[in-house]
Parts: C-alpha cells; sequence; structure tokens
C-alpha cells in the first residue's frame, strides 16, 4: 500500500536552501492540496549534537511533508530521523546531491555519490529508526565519473539497503571548479539516462528533477513511464503557474487555485504569525512570485518587498498590493 508521501511524490517541491521554509510550504500548500513539499536540507548534526529542534517546526497544514537530511553518520542521521518521525514527518530524506563547499566540508550532499556503500549504510540505519519512509536525493555522478557506470552502481547499493524511492537530479555535480549556483545551470542534463533507469531498476520509485519548469514538462515525463517529478527554482519563482493547477493536471483531483484567493487565504496565517513576534515579510517573500507573467505582477512584487519591511506592516500589504494585479478574466 503506498504512503501518503509516496502518493504525493508524483509531483514535489525540491528542498531549497533559505527558500523552501515553513512559510513558504504554508503558501505553496494552499495553491496545491496533493504535491509533495520538502523542507530545507536540515543537518543531522544540527539536530543531534546542537540540539536545534526548532528546525523541525511546521503546521499541520503543510502535510504531506517531508525532511530532508544532509549528513553521512548512519547513527547520527538515524537519531537525527528519529526526531523527524517523531514530529510528524511523513517522509525523511537523505541529500546526497547538494554541491556547496559547505556540505563538502561536512562530508554529505553531493560528495555522498564517491560512497554508494556509507550512503547504503546511512539508509538501513534511518530505516531501522523509523516506520516511515526514508527515500534519497541525488545526482547522476560528480566530477569525473561516468554516469552510466555510477548511477547503476548506486541505485543498486540504495535499493539493497531498502530505498524505495530516489529523486534523481539529472546533472552531474562538479565539486570543484563551480558553484552551487552554477551546478544547478551549467552542467547538461541527461534526461534519458535517468528514464533508462527507470526500465532498470522498474520497482524503484524514481522521479525526476533538474530543469523542469511546467507541468507540461512534467506531464511528459510521467506520460513516459517515470514515477514522479520534482520541480525546484520555477516552482518558487512561479508558484500561481506551476501549483495552482497541479492537483488538476498532476493528480486528477480538485480544481485550479485562485491566486487572489489565496492571498486572502493567507490572512489568517499572517496574523498568527505576528501575534507570535514575527515580521510580515518573513513570509510575503516567498509570494512574490505568485501573480508572474501576468499584468501588474511587477507593481505587485514591489509594493509587497516594499511595504513588508516596514515597522508595524499587516496583512493590509498583500491586500493593498492585490490591487495591482488584473484579475484572470481580464487577462
Amino acid at each position: 500500500m503506498k504512503s501518503n508521501a509516496q502518493k504525493a511524490a508524483r509531483l514535489s517541491v525540491a528542498p531549497m536552501m533559505d527558500w523552501t521554509d515553513r512559510h513558504c510550504r504554508y503558501f505553496h500548500r494552499l495553491l496545491s492540496a496533493e504535491t509533495l513539499l520538502y523542507t530545507e536540507m536540515v543537518t543531522a548534526p544540527a539536530l543531534v549534537r546542537g540540539g536545534a529542534l526548532h528546525l523541525l517546526d511546521y503546521s499541520p497544514e503543510e502535510h504531506p511533508v517531508a525532511l530532508q537530511l544532509g549528513g553521512s553518520d548512519p547513527e547520527e542521521l538515524a537519531q537525527a530521523a528519529r526526531l523527524g518521525a517523531e514530529a510528524g514527518y511523513d517522509e525523511i530524506n537523505l541529500n546526497c546531491g547538494c554541491p556547496s563547499d559547505r556540505v563538502q566540508s561536512g562530508t554529505f550532499g553531493a560528495v555522498l555519490m564517491k560512497d554508494p556503500a556509507r550512503v547504503a549504510d546511512c539508509v538501513t540505519a534511518m530505516r531501522e529508526a523509523v516506520n516511515v519512509d526514508v527515500t534519497v536525493k541525488c545526482r547522476i555522478g560528480v566530477d569525473d565519473q561516468e554516469p552510466e557506470d555510477v548511477l547503476p552502481a548506486f541505485l543498486e547499493h540504495i535499493s539493497a539497503a531498502g530505498c524505495q524511492r530516489v529523486t534523481i537530479h539529472a546533472r552531474k555535480a562538479w565539486l570543484q571548479g563551480l558553484s552551487p549556483k552554477e551546478n544547478r545551470d551549467i552542467p547538461p542534463l541527461d534526461f534519458d539516462l535517468v528514464h533508462r533507469m527507470k526500465v532498470e531498476f522498474s520497482d524503484l520509485h524514481i522521479s525526476i528533477n533538474g530543469g523542469i519548469n511546467t507541468l507540461d514538462e512534467a506531464a511528459a515525463h510521467l506520460e513516459a513511464g517515470l514515477d514522479g517529478v520534482m520541480i525546484g527554482r520555477a516552482a518558487y519563482h512561479q508558484p500561481g503557474d506551476v501549483l495552482s493547477d497541479a492537483d488538476r493536471r498532476i493528480f486528477g483531483t480538485g480544481t485550479t487555485r485562485d491566486p487572489f484567493a489565496i492571498v486572502q487565504h493567507m490572512v489568517p496565517y499572517v496574523e498568527r504569525h505576528l501575534a507570535n513576534g514575527g515580521r510580515l515579510h518573513q513570509i510575503t517573500r516567498h509570494m512574490l512570485g505568485l501573480f508572474a507573467g501576468r499584468p501588474g505582477a511587477r507593481a505587485w512584487r514591489r509594493a509587497l518587498s516594499e511595504g513588508a519591511v516596514r515597522d508595524g506592516a499587516g496583512p493590509e500589504v498583500m491586500l493593498r498590493a492585490l490591487d495591482h494585479v488584473a484579475p484572470m478574466a481580464e487577462v
């Protein structure tokens, strides 16, 4: 029987540092009831050694929601996974794809592609510690590795350890010579390799990630046989385009969400956040792209970004900013 997270993994929003925090996820959930949402990467040492349990905070409305962990020590990852499961996350995901210097120095992220046996040990330990899905997000290889060789070997290791779901970013990661930003754009995409992995590992639930910007592109990958699609920056920068129609287009449920109504629905959440001592811009910074491509979108962004940082700014800033945007019927 499929878990809630596995059903939702037909479409997911990628974990993105500094972006997919709890406020972003709450906003995205209003746009799509079905899509699987991921936290920013949380390091296992921060939870286990640092006691930073506030990093696990989320709203119940975010379900289905997955916790992405960074780490390379099986025992520590098992402890962190247990904390995540106890907090109620629907899935625990191991990051084997992030190429940043900070991640490399901690011996986790994409550098783990070079040590599939260690990854398998981590997966085994995490699975033994929790009763929720344990998944992996990886690249097709790193540096001078040959993806045609290393990716199948990597998948063999993690599937033998009991991992049943993997998300593959269809690019190599260059650990030397490219910045994290460049690693998201410069290495060429190899969608065909990911599709071949689905044929070779038919029992493995495989989602594809990297350079996918629209629901049309996502639907094409699903129709070609993949189990899921993960969208990153496009879902963040054009959430109205990607997420508001995802339930209908990708899951066959619900109807297209109205971005204007979403802003109205955010008001009670904003009021709770402000009452707890928060600032408006901590939420609205994730909403700037809601009307991307629509007349008035630039004025919406400007009104929101300038107004939300002012002392005492409240939900009225969002509601006034709506006046700049043309309703759908007028577009």
